[in-house]
């Protein structure tokens, strides 16, 4: 399944959680994709949803066992990738999940923009 794009996203899983296609992540599912999986400059699918703002994909990607601190990529992990997008509802998701609220702190401190420190409060 795996392929090399030129926006950072490495596998079929990671573009459709990119994309916002729940219907294909939940095909892609069924032919046994790797949740889990590693590659480019967003780590794993779980982490490209989270930036970009999927809930209903981060709550699929959760229940099929993603790695709720996994680490890698440009943002670090995927509570940071939500965090710094300003993604409240995925932000609260992830720490009901067991995210790591003190994950490579620094770097969440030195990214996260100013209106975004509601997000942050959370944490």
């Amino acid at each position: 399944m795996s392929m090399h794009r030129e926006d950072g996203v490495a596998n079929a899983l990671q573009a459709a959680s990119a994309g916002g296609h729940e219907g294909i992540v939940k095909q892609l599912f069924e032919k046994g994709a790797d949740v889990n999986a590693q590659g480019e400059d967003y780590g794993n699918a779980l982490q490209v949803a989270s930036t970009g703002g999927h809930e209903g994909i981060v709550k699929l990607l959760l229940e099929k066992g993603a790695d709720v601190n996994a680490q890698g990529a440009d943002y670090g992990n995927a509570l940071q990738a939500a965090s710094d997008r300003g993604h409240e509802g995925i932000v609260k998701l992830l720490l009901e999940k067991g995210a790591d609220a003190n994950a490579q702190e620094e770097w969440m401190a030195m990214h996260c923009r100013q209106h975004q420190l509601e997000v942050m409060r959370e944490l």
